[in-house]
């Protein structure tokens, strides 16, 4: 068996390099997406040493993408894309109509000519889908309306690429026959419109069967499966139903795997196995929308900016000047707040995946010069990179601070008699979050998944995204303040280092814990927890109270 692999060397280097360079990004405060890059630099063809496969790169870091949008499509219900449907639409058409005209000048300025200016404008047009998600999951904005209109944003920019990509071979070909003298004829047009028609339908028909067929066959496909009582088994269902649409998508309707992946998600959000769903494919999902960034960085060559620096300047400059500036105006324009602009034309603020496709069939189809297609590659790095730059910029053009990074928390309301802190919010822990809401009581939450912290936040709940393990993150979420820490995390090693945490931060605070076992149970104690509920313990104890034909109530109080 021969160890030459190149997806393994892919997988190695890239996996390898990004946590390296993320990490050096993130001790030295940038966003980890710049070490990403810079590693898919590094193994990419323009700089010496090992390079790896850039076909096998792209077609890993699609499997992120697909992934990223269906985990979208879990926490969306197609209703809220209607929802702003009236917004979207309009501003899409107008962003991409005024992003032509600046490429197509500036094309013109550069000597590459209208065809390829139109071509060139469109790529520069549509924002990359993976940065713009990840944006406003950093943000925390996913579950809100500026969430939900970006999103809506984005999928009608990926209806309009796709129809875009369609019409591009038959503009091609018209035009190679008018060079050869040859005039546009009835035909042609009919095959314009022909090919317009074909492409929408494909997409209402995909839809279609998607509303109707995999709204019932899909949850029910999932019941079963959760029946069988396998984790495994549920899981792989997921990935298969996701990639599996997304293919589908792409092979028998010619649309992207994106618009696939993201409708299977919307159809699955209809089952309340969602959130489960949503939780077995986190990790894969973080893990190759990583191998998406090192696959963008492996296309960049640096030596584009040593020698002619216009076109990248042009590039750069449509995309996060001219473009911001279209769509903070046109969000304004139709009545949004300076706040909700400024975060929906940052999160857009770049370019992404769909460029490099139209890119790669201008050039194919001689539209576009190979000038052109680097200025694109270059401008959609640059472009990342300066993302946080132009979220700053934008959050003083709103008139408010800029976020900070690290994860926080909204200030708990001053001053109540007494409050609590819940540590977990999966099963156990969202049960006690329902009965402290019946009551009244003050809490804050700390959570490591980010789609449960949207969630709680969008109602009014502080919570941190976070470990409880953390000094920083119980602090946030005012821990030293605290009157009652609730540790509901399943894990009793974690459990146990965030009693000992509570005890040094808070020596006065009652501190409960869950555990699975009598030894976790005489560890947390001996850390400090003031109650240790065992599952096993009451499962039995609640089993026992209602055998009392078999089991006296006298012979319980004994034992």
């Amino acid at each position: 068996m021969t160890h030459d692999s190149p997806l393994i060397a892919l997988l190695a280097a890239g996996f390898g390099l990004a946590f390296a360079f993320g990490a050096i990004a993130s001790r030295l405060k940038l966003s980890p997406l710049l070490g990403y890059l810079l590693a898919g630099v590094l193994i990419g063809p323009a700089t010496p040493g090992f390079v790896a496969d850039e076909g096998l790169a792209q077609e890993v870091a699609d499997v992120g993408v697909i992934l990223l949008m269906f985990g979208v499509g879990l926490h969306f219900s197609p209703r809220d894309l209607m929802a702003v449907r009236g917004v979207a639409v309009p501003m899409t058409l107008l962003t991409i109509a005024l992003t032509v005209a600046a490429g197509v000048g500036a094309s013109m300025m550069l000597g590459w000519g209208f065809e390829a200016g139109v071509v060139f404008g469109l790529s520069l047009s549509v924002a990359s889908t993976v940065v713009s998600l990840r944006n406003l999951q950093d943000k925390r904005v996913m579950q809100t309306q500026r969430g939900k209109l970006t999103v809506g944003w984005l999928v009608v920019e990926d209806l309009a690429m796709v129809l875009a990509m369609v019409l591009l071979p038959t503009w091609a070909q018209i035009r190679s026959g008018a060079e050869n003298g040859e005039p546009m004829t009835v035909l042609q047009l009919q095959d314009i419109g022909i090919a317009v028609a074909l492409t929408l339908g494909k997409v209402a028909a995909f839809a279609l069967i998607m509303m109707l067929a995999g709204k019932r066959l899909v949850p029910w496909i999932l019941h079963r499966v959760v029946n069988m009582g396998s984790r495994e088994l549920f899981r792989l269902c997921v990935l298969a139903i996701a990639l599996g649409v997304a293919y589908a998508a792409s092979a028998v309707f010619g649309i992207s795997v994106a618009l696939g992946a993201l409708f299977a998600g919307l159809i699955m959000a209809e089952s309340e196995l969602s959130q489960q769903a949503a939780n077995e494919t986190l990790p894969l999902r973080d893990a190759f929308a990583v191998l998406f960034f090192v696959s963008v960085g492996m296309l960049f060559d640096p030596r584009v900016l040593l020698g002619n620096p216009w076109p990248l300047i042009a590039t750069v400059g449509i995309i996060v000047v001219f473009r911001s500036a279209v769509s903070f105006g046109l969000l304004r324009a139709f009545g949004k707040s300076r706040e909700s602009a400024a975060m929906v034309t940052g999160a857009r603020g770049q370019i992404g995946e769909f460029s490099f496709i139209l890119a790669g069939v201008g050039l194919q189809l001689n539209l576009i010069p190979e000038e052109a297609r680097n200025a694109i590659l270059g401008g959609a790095i640059i472009s990342i990179v300066l993302n946080p730059l132009l979220f700053a910029v934008l959050d003083r053009v709103s008139g408010k601070a800029a976020e900070p990074t690290a994860p926080v928390v909204t200030p708990m309301p001053p001053a109540p008699p007494r409050r609590a802190v819940l540590i977990g919010y999966g099963r156990v822990g969202s049960l006690i979050g329902k009965a402290l809401d019946s009551a009244g009581a003050t809490y804050a939450v700390i959570e490591d998944r980010p789609d449960l912290v949207e969630g709680l936040q969008s109602r009014g709940i502080p919570a941190v995204l976070g470990n409880g393990i953390s000094h920083e993150t119980m602090i946030a979420a005012g821990a030293p303040e605290a009157d009652l820490i609730f540790v509901t995390v399943p894990d009793g090693f974690e459990a146990g280092g965030i009693v000992e945490l509570a005890r040094k931060l808070n020596p006065k605070v009652k501190v409960y814990a869950r555990a699975h076992s009598d030894a976790e149970v005489e560890h947390l104690r001996g850390l400090g927890a003031d109650l240790i509920v065992s599952g096993e313990q009451e499962i039995a104890d609640a089993m026992i109270e209602k055998a009392t034909a078999f089991i006296p109530r006298r012979v319980v109080h004994s034992a």
